[in-house]
């Protein structure tokens, strides 16, 4: 039998992110707002109103344009940007949740300039889902810090936390990241080389996804390129385009080998991650599940924690690298423009 609403009121887990906004939860000590529990009471009949819109539908139609001018909008700022990032400061390669979170966190100063390349049309990775194509997104603790400053609820467990559906960080850190003014994401773009002069990594060679997927079947098509003061390659484990970038400096003698990832162990292989992110040759940082490809750690399976410290990590490599301020230049200090600071509280947590 189907159930039914008998309850006037919806009891909500809130909490309270005023304080968190646009700051850091990586590293040191962070002062934060413990997570309360309120009541909010919402009327059913309210609720079933709908608000008033502001056009009708019964007469509703679309201001006029011109076909030429959608193409000349698209062109024109899509030309612009590959323009403005032919030379960038910072490349991150593959946008999945490593990726993004390494964008994420870089991009809060709004003097580097971000490009964002991810082969796919829909950025994201495998973050969309769960483990086996389930919903919910589970994340070890102290990961969850990251999600109290993105403002992403969770069901709260005593070493853990559960986001009811991995979309909703996805959608979340995504909607947050590309409103900001210094970052661009080609997406369906595929980093097909590196550049690499004196033995470092200076840029990323560039073609449409399509194209990269096609060379076996068309005759030469030559791609494009972005030179790039730093390159952060997230690329995944291995696969049709994952693990690209340590293959690569593997390919062409800067590294030794790829033993590739073991097998599952989320304990040790979640803390393996977020240690082995670094700097694997000048100019190029290796984050999330490449890390374990180059270094031989197991896999986590689905838990998600350590994409995005790993990705937050990542971030303040490239924030030393371009000689600006960083967490990694702090171990163990505080540094004032890395601390939350709380309204009301004066709880101390370590990331």
């Amino acid at each position: 039998m189907a159930s039914t609403v008998t309850s006037s009121s919806l009891y909500i887990k809130t909490k309270n992110l005023a304080s968190l906004s646009e700051r850091s939860s990586f590293h040191g000590s962070l002062s934060f707002q413990p997570m309360t529990t309120r009541r909010l009471c919402v009327s059913m009949s309210a609720a079933a109103s709908p608000s008033p819109l502001p056009y009708d539908f019964g007469s509703f139609k679309f201001e006029p344009i011109k076909e030429s001018i959608v193409s000349r909008e698209m062109t024109r700022r899509y030309m612009t940007d590959m323009v403005t990032h032919a030379d960038t400061d910072v490349v991150i390669v593959g946008a999945g949740s490593a990726g993004l979170s390494c964008a994420y966190e870089l991009s809060k100063n709004p003097s580097i300039q971000i490009a964002i390349i991810e082969q796919s049309v829909s950025p994201g990775g495998g973050a969309w889902l769960g483990g086996q194509l389930f919903s919910a997104m589970v994340v070890r603790k102290p990961a969850h810090l990251f999600l109290d400053e993105l403002g992403v609820e969770y069901d709260e467990q005593d070493n853990y936390v559960v986001i009811k559906h991995a979309a909703l960080f996805t959608s979340t850190i995504m909607s947050k990241l590309l409103a900001r003014p210094n970052v661009k994401l080609f997406n369906a773009v595929a980093a097909e080389d590196l550049i690499v002069k004196n033995g470092k990594v200076g840029g990323v060679v560039t073609n449409w996804a399509l194209v990269s997927m096609n060379h076996d079947t068309q005759s030469c098509m030559d791609p494009n390129v972005m030179e790039a003061k730093v390159v952060v390659s997230s690329c995944g484990h291995d696969g049709p385009f994952g693990a690209t970038g340590v293959k690569r400096l593997k390919s062409i003698g800067l590294i030794d080998g790829v033993p590739g990832m073991k097998a599952l162990d989320m304990n040790t292989a979640e803390d393996a991650i977020v240690r082995l992110t670094r700097e694997i040759v000048p100019g190029m940082i290796v984050t999330g599940m490449e890390v374990a490809e180059i270094d031989g750690a197991p896999r986590m399976g689905p838990t998600f924690g350590a994409m995005m410290i790993s990705g937050q990590k990542a971030a303040h490599l490239a924030l030393r690298s371009l000689g600006l301020p960083n967490a990694m230049d702090y171990a163990g200090k505080v540094h004032p423009e890395l601390v939350l600071a709380a309204a009301e509280s004066a709880e101390i947590a370590n990331a």
